[in-house]
């Protein structure tokens, strides 16, 4: 049955995105434990394969069901910044308040009943502090060993689609951007409608504090909505982009933008679906690092790029102008 979410005049207002590395983490864990939402991901799957093998992850696969279920919420809470690092992250899980831990981890493990009543469960339970660190620092191994190599592009994916929804926000309004999150996810009457969702037992309703939207990168091909009191309302949903990011050969240009711009600097602005580094660029496309500099250069000149800083990267990603011509929605000289 469909989820209705009415956001009120206040929740308008209200309505932020945010980035979270640890939410990440948790979506990432949820995905190994539920095969059927692999799709997109099986490269990263095969590459993390023994990094998995390596992690000893048993009381986290007690509270992530591998079919429904609930997972407790402090495990990747709705963060209260809108770009916390996972530092800070793991630090705010660190302090989870045990009566909450329990309260959580109680209504987890009864979504299977064998489970509650295992000496596992029986032992997570008996001290909620103790497991609360426990999972913590399972958590920040399991980051470590998943997410942390990648996480300069799949931060730069899940900017890019808050850049991109930004945009639509800014052209046509709030409408556009709600009607525009997710297939599933309709908005109509200051109604948001899940068709088809995840999670949402005891969902919270928004009264006036704001609807939380998060892009996901592992998320798909659900969209979650939730977080029982006292966490944010929030909305989690599949980025823009997240089928590009774990593959790697390059799409055909438009051929009229291969004439406009010449076919290797076509190839690169096309190559651009997710935002990349100059050396990614460089391996996908065969073409030494100071070739693709040079076009990078050439292109965000013409405002077809922008670039952006991430750690020791700098990351380019294209502007709307660059969509537009990279997917052939504008013709060069048309007009």
């Amino acid at each position: 049955m469909p989820l209705a979410l009415h956001l009120g005049t206040a929740d308008l207002t209200r309505c932020r995105f945010a980035i979270s590395p640890l939410c990440q983490t948790h979506e990432a864990l949820r995905m190994l434990r539920r095969p059927a939402r692999h799709g997109y991901h099986r490269g990263w799957l095969r590459r993390m394969r023994r990094a998995v093998a390596g992690l000893d992850l048993a009381e986290l696969w007690l509270f992530i069901p591998p079919v429904g279920g609930y997972t407790p919420d402090f495990l990747g809470p709705p963060p209260q910044e809108p770009y916390p690092t996972i530092e800070d992250e793991l630090a705010r899980m660190h302090a989870t308040d045990p009566v909450l831990a329990h309260a959580e981890m109680t209504r987890s493990l009864a979504c299977t009943p064998e489970l509650a009543e295992s000496p596992q469960g029986r032992a997570a339970l008996y001290d909620p502090a103790a497991t609360v660190r426990r999972l913590a620092d399972l958590t920040e191994r399991a980051w470590h060993a998943l997410l942390a190599p990648d996480w300069p592009r799949h931060r730069a994916v899940l900017e890019a689609d808050i850049a991109h929804r930004s945009r639509r926000a800014a052209d046509g309004g709030l409408d556009a951007l709600l009607t525009g999150l997710h297939p599933a996810v309709d908005w109509a009457g200051q109604t948001l409608t899940l068709r088809r969702y995840a999670d949402v037992a005891d969902v919270q309703r928004p009264d006036g504090r704001g609807m939380l939207l998060m892009p996901s990168v592992f998320v798909w091909p659900d969209v979650v909505s939730g977080f029982a009191r006292p966490w944010q309302p929030s909305l989690i949903y599949p980025a823009r982009g997240m089928g590009h990011l774990h593959t790697t050969p390059a799409p055909r240009p438009p051929e009229a933008l291969s004439r406009l711009v010449g076919h290797q600097r076509a190839a690169v602005l096309a190559g651009l679906a997710v935002p990349a580094s100059t050396t990614d660029l460089a391996c996908r496309h065969g073409l030494a690092p100071s070739t693709v500099s040079a076009h990078l250069s050439v292109l965000r000149e013409a405002g077809l790029l922008e670039s952006r800083r991430q750690g020791y990267y700098v990351l380019y990603g294209r502007t709307a102008l660059g969509d537009a011509l990279a997917d052939g929605r504008f013709t060069p000289g048309a007009g």
